[in-house]
């Protein structure tokens, strides 16, 4: 007898999990969905939203229809007025003017580094991406890593810890020390390259970057499969046919998440000093699937990097993408709790434990837990780049985007150590087109093009 087929249970998309996520985002905005929420467990529902996208059993068709219903729902209830008025995600509403930095001189090599920061940032925390806290600190010290300052490594791993915290299974071959040969693709690198070329290509065509062309070129050169979480309904409202102003909107409970900060750091590097050019185009980039505090940490990581690559202070660029936020925004409330706790007395662990009181209740793939956490790593280890990432990626939340958004940071205020930089060769491995093997060295030469052209 031959065995079943293997189920595709794809990650973020089936309706008996969103659900849920639809229900924790409405609650999380202030809204009464207890009839939802009723409605929902009567027909064999869970209110538990999965931890990493998908449950592992499909539900009946008659729980599905009902979980579609109930999550385009929750997510079409209008939010208070109170919150619009506190988040406008629009720039034009924002009313913010942030005022330019100059740049220093060694732009060059900013860029390489700020580039190479993000990749290696990245790649040390991908193999424990999903892992929690608890079980990121138990591998490190089993190996003898801890306090973690660079890759994981097997060498040395308690079987049991192993069993107990398996790694992520598409990072294990490709992202331990030892095995690594060149930057295995990865969202948070792909996202960079695009930003990159959705400003070539409106330079070139004359214009500026819009949520139109930015979808457009998704729609050409991404991958489906390369996408998750608010980036993979809005592709998915775009193959339905909604427009890309408003794809962002239709049955998507992630528009708070932290997909849209991890793709505007290359509008600040190509901008740098250019706080205000550089958080408008990352807007029009994150409307297409972000809304409000999604929205606000993809300005907020613009305006830093755009301040990280002119040569301000780590403390400087906080403070230049926290310009690029409306003030009374949760987005800007998480930024400022990470920066007061990096300036505590606290030693590590105790500031983490604070994050985790204050941001402990919210997914691990939210904007605001990763926003805090994204600070308080930068400015602790603002002349350490490998400290700092250690901290965001043993802050136990989005791993390898928190670890790639400071790589990129103290990457182009210090540079990548050779020790850390060396194993990824330079390289980048992608299925974006015309972009495997790429040279990181080609990516900043394309971004230093970009500032010249603006300048």
């Amino acid at each position: 007898m031959s065995a079943a087929p293997a189920l595709l249970r794809l990650s973020w998309t089936q309706p008996e999990d969103l659900a849920a996520h639809a229900l924790a985002a409405a609650r999380l905005d202030g809204l009464d969905v207890s009839a939802l929420e009723a409605e929902l467990t009567a027909a064999g529902g869970s209110l538990d939203a999965p931890v990493n996208g998908a449950t592992p059993v499909p539900a009946s068709r008659e729980l599905r229809e009902v979980a579609a219903r109930i999550t385009d729902a929750a997510t079409a209830m209008p939010r208070p007025s109170a919150l619009h008025e506190r988040e406008p995600d629009r720039w034009e509403a924002m009313g913010l003017h942030p005022a330019p930095i100059a740049v220093r001189a060694g732009l060059s090599e900013r860029l390489r580094g700020a580039w190479l920061g993000r990749a290696v940032g990245c790649l040390i925390g991908k193999p424990v991406e999903k892992i929690p806290r608890e079980g990121i600190r138990a591998i490190a010290q089993s190996t003898g890593r801890w306090p973690l300052r660079g890759y994981f490594t097997e060498q040395g791993l308690d079987r049991e810890v192993a069993e107990r915290w398996p790694w992520i299974r598409r990072s294990r071959p490709t992202s331990l020390d030892g095995v690594i040969d060149g930057m295995p693709e990865d969202d948070d690198l792909n996202f960079a390259v695009l930003a990159l070329v959705a400003q070539e290509r409106a330079r070139a065509a004359g214009a500026a970057v819009t949520t139109e062309g930015v979808a457009q070129l998704w729609l050409e050169q991404l991958p489906a499969g390369r996408v998750f979480t608010a980036e993979r309904i809005a592709y998915r409202n775009l193959l339905a046919g909604d427009e890309p102003a408003v794809a962002a909107e239709r049955g998507n409970p992630f528009v708070d998440w932290i997909g849209a900060m991890i793709r505007t750091d290359a509008y600040g590097w190509a901008h740098p000093g250019d706080l205000g050019t550089a958080a408008r185009l990352a807007v029009a980039d994150a409307r297409l699937t972000h809304r409000r505090a999604g929205v606000h940490g993809a300005a907020f990581m613009a305006g830093a990097a755009a301040a990280a690559v002119a040569g301000a202070t780590i403390g400087d660029a906080v403070a230049a993408g926290l310009q690029c936020v409306p003030e009374q925004s949760r987005l800007a409330d998480a930024v400022r709790l990470g920066r007061d706790i990096a300036a505590s007395d606290l030693d590590d662990e105790a500031a983490l434990d604070e994050l985790h009181r204050a941001y402990g209740h919210l997914h691990w793939v939210h904007v605001l837990n990763n926003a805090a956490l994204l600070a308080f790593a930068a400015l602790r280890g603002h002349d350490d780049f490998a400290r700092g990432v250690g901290l965001a990626v043993a802050g136990g939340w989005d791993t390898d985007s928190v670890g790639a958004s400071v790589g990129s940071l103290l990457g182009a205020a210090g540079g990548v150590p050779q020790e850390l930089a060396a194993p990824i060769r330079g390289v980048y491995r992608t299925t974006l087109a015309g972009f495997d093997g790429i040279a990181f060295d080609e990516l900043a030469a394309r971004t230093l093009a970009l500032t010249e052209e603006a300048a």
